[in-house]
This record gives structure tokens, C-alpha cells and sequence, in this order.
């Protein structure tokens, strides 16, 4: 089959999305089809194209849009359908694939796709009535600042009225593909759905090449490890061997440095842990306009010296300190899946998260620890629970990964999503 791809991000925009865009093309080809990826102009890409990583049978084409905050959706959307309907003209399309909600059409839009190309599949990423109620939900709990971000501004005022695009989605679409249940759910209770709704949950994999465990028994492994854990604190011998019980436990978090993503939650934690683990040292990376805000905070709460927050590192840094941590915490507010729990788990490290939304459906107490949303003591305690019982965390880091390699591959996302597009038929 050919597949039409349409996502507002793609290599070199990375994201989430993008990642997974960017693997689920490479498995679908591993499967025999091709996938063509209509995707937002990038400047950078278009200077060197060089950065957008190669794939044999994936094809990339990148289309104007306008730089606005949710505006961009509706200017990309109207971009790409006229860029899908050239390309069908010029090589047919047997299936298209929409990555909502950054990408914006109308009912009219969809049949006119419809037309020429019958099978639309829509996979939903998340809600943009959802991303706003979270900033809601995040500010109630003093993790404010979102009026210091344009983007989060955009959302949190125009949610309602980019809502209708993701309903026509829903009417428009030979089927939907949540990416949890939680989101499906969400879906239904926003969107009255129509009665022939067909909708499937499928949560999206990780890289478990690149996010594996630490191998303490090959040389270069171990001394990689050992230069990341010196970069932040003063590691034991324990901890330098990458075993549990250390003195000097490592605890990472990542994401976007805005509110939803309760980082603020987080350092509000950090006392409670020091308390218990004096030489712990936590690590945020993100990039956000959040960053000088944590880093007051962290001073008025006396734990600056066990704080860290890098703003971007290389891919191979970054899942290098997935495997050298000795936990993730992931204190959000709102995912339609959340995938940081996951790269968590394939790099051997077990993770603390919400019991909320999404999140649930990953992670429970035989791969991790669930917390209260928005309670700093319930995740200050469930890490501390963690941090105290090396024997769990050791058992933690064989199911989390055996996990991941049962359920979250790119490699079952192609199979279900080529059942999608009709590929059995």
C-alpha cells in the first residue's frame, strides 16, 4: 500500500509526535508498504537537508504554514490537502493518515479527500479541550505561568472553537485510533460521536534500541554511565556501578517546561526526599519558559543544590540518563498517552506517575508507582517507597522492560495500523 502521512511534526521536529511518525513510517515499510510524509516547512531542513533523517521507502514533502499559535493548524491542514491531493493525482494514495490535532480540517475538507481516496484513518493524540482543562486542572494546583507562554495562551483561549475540527474528525474518518482509553473516553464524553463511530485504542511504542537498559558488563556501557552520574552530584560506588540501594540516587524528569507537566509539584517534593535521601539529585530536562521559574523555586525551597535542568541534550545523552537514573518521575497533569513512562521502562528504569488519565493503563506497582495527582507528599513518598526498597527497584527493572517489549513497539503499531488502512482485506 501507499500511505499518505500527514503530522504537523516530522524530523527534524522531533516531539512527540514526530517520533513517532518518524518510527512508525520505518516499521510500516518494514512490512512492505511506502509511506509518503506531508509535513510543516522546516527552515533549517530546507537550508540542510541533511537533517531530516533518511528512510528507505519513506518519502517527505513539507508545505507552508502559518507561524501562529493554533492558526497554524487550520494554514498547515489547508497546505497538505492541497499537497495529498497532487501527490494522489501523481502516484495514488490508498490510505491517509491525519495526526490530530495539529493538523485542522473541516467536514467539507474531509469529503473532499473522501472523493478521491476513501480510507481516512485519524489517530488522536490528545484533545486540544483536554490540553486546556490541564492547564486548568495544573493551575488550581500552583503550577501557574501560562500566560508567559503564547502557545498555551492560544490553547487556553481558543480550545473551544478548534474543538470543531476535531469532531469533524471524528464524523470525517473511516476510523479513529485513540492512543489510550483515557483519550478515547475523553473523545466521547466531548464530542457526541456518531453511532456508526468506529474507534480503536492503540498506545504507541518507544524506541527500545535506543532506550535499553544498562549492560553493567560491557566496558564502554558502564564507563558512559559513570561519566553521566558524575555530571550531576557526588555518586557512590553503588551508584557508579549502576546498582540499586545507592546513597546518591539519581531521579530524572523530561518534558516541556510548562505548567501542565507539574514540574512544580515536583520540586515540591524534593524537601520530603532530601529529607530521606540527603544526597539524592534530580535532573529535569526540557526546554520551556519555565526554567528560571523552577530554579527560584527550587532556591526558596533550600534544594537547589540537588537540582538540575538542562534545557535540550543530544538523543544519545538523553537516553543515556534514561538508563543511569534510578527513577523517573513523571508528575503531568494532562497526556493523551504520555510517553515518557515508557522510554522510562525500556531503559530499565522505573517510573513514578499519575493515577490519572492515561498514565494508569502503562504503569502500575509491578513496573513502578502510581502517586495523587498533585499531591506533593504522595510523590515524595511513592519515590521514597522506591528509593528505600532496593529489591523492588531490581524487580521493577526486569518487568518494566519485558513490559515494553510485550506491548509497546513500533513494530505492533504497524501491524494494527496496516489493519487499519485495510492492508487485509
Amino acid at each position: 500500500m501507499h500511505i499518505a502521512m500527514l503530522s504537523g511534526e516530522y524530523p527534524p521536529r522531533w516531539g512527540g509526535m514526530g517520533s513517532t511518525v518518524f518510527h512508525l513510517s520505518g516499521a510500516l515499510v518494514k512490512l512492505g508498504h511506502r509511506v509518503t510524509v506531508i509535513t510543516r516547512h522546516e527552515s533549517e531542513a530546507s537550508r540542510n537537508p541533511s537533517v531530516i533523517p533518511r528512510q528507505q521507502g519513506v518519502s517527505v514533502r513539507m508545505v507552508k504554514w502559518a507561524k501562529l499559535p493554533m492558526a497554524f493548524t487550520r494554514s498547515y491542514g489547508k497546505h497538505a490537502l492541497r499537497d495529498l491531493l497532487q501527490l494522489h493525482n501523481d502516484d495514488p494514495v490508498d490510505a491517509v493518515h491525519l495526526h490530530c490535532p495539529m493538523i485542522s480540517w473541516d467536514s467539507a475538507q474531509f469529503e473532499k479527500v473522501k472523493e478521491q481516496i476513501p480510507t481516512i484513518v485519524s489517530s488522536l493524540h490528545g484533545s486540544w479541550l483536554g490540553e486546556r482543562d490541564g492547564m486548568v486542572r495544573a493551575a488550581k494546583f500552583g503550577e501557574a505561568a501560562t500566560w508567559k507562554n503564547p502557545n498555551d495562551l492560544a490553547i487556553l483561549f481558543t480550545a473551544r472553537h478548534y474543538a470543531k475540527f476535531e469532531r469533524a474528525a471524528l464524523r470525517g474518518s473511516t476510523v479513529c485510533v485513540a492512543n489510550s482509553e483515557a483519550t478515547k473516553a475523553d473523545f466521547q464524553a466531548r464530542y457526541d460521536p456518531p453511532a456508526d463511530w468506529r474507534c480503536e485504542v492503540e498506545r504507541w511504542g518507544v524506541d527500545v534500541e535506543m532506550f535499553h537498559p544498562l549492560n553493567r558488563d560491557h566496558e564502554e556501557s558502564l564507563l558512559a554511565h559513570e561519566a553521566m552520574r558524575r555530571s550531576y552530584g557526588d555518586p557512590d560506588e553503588t551508584a557508579l556501578s549502576g546498582l540499586p540501594g545507592t546513597e546518591t540516587p539519581l531521579i530524572l524528569a523530561v518534558g516541556r517546561l510548562v505548567g501542565r507537566k507539574g514540574f512544580r509539584t515536583l520540586l515540591r517534593a524534593m524537601p520530603t526526599v532530601i529529607s530521606t535521601h540527603p544526597r539524592a539529585h534530580l535532573v529535569i530536562v526540557g526546554r520551556g519558559h519555565m526554567r528560571g521559574t523552577l530554579l527560584r523555586q527550587a532556591k526558596r525551597l533550600g534544594v537547589a543544590a540537588n537540582v538540575s535542568i538542562e534545557s535540550g541534550m543530544p538523543f544519545a545523552d538523553l537516553a543515556q540518563l534514561f538508563r543511569s537514573a534510578d527513577l523517573v518521575a513523571y508528575p503531568s497533569y494532562y497526556e493523551g498517552q504520555g510517553l515518557i513512562p515508557l522510554e522510562a521502562m525500556a531503559s530499565g528504569t522505573p517510573c513514578v506517575t499519575v493515577d490519572d488519565g492515561p498514565l494508569p493503563e502503562m504503569v502500575d506497582e509491578t513496573v513502578g508507582a502510581l502517586f495523587e495527582l498533585g499531591s506533593p507528599s504522595s510523590l515524595a513518598n511513592a519515590i521514597n517507597d522506591l528509593l528505600g526498597n532496593p529489591e523492588k527497584l531490581a524487580e521493577l527493572t526486569a518487568a518494566g522492560r519485558e513490559r515494553v517489549l510485550e506491548s509497546y513497539t513500533y513494530g505492533r503499531n504497524a501491524d494494527r495500523y496496516a489493519g487499519f488502512y485495510g492492508a487485509d482485506d
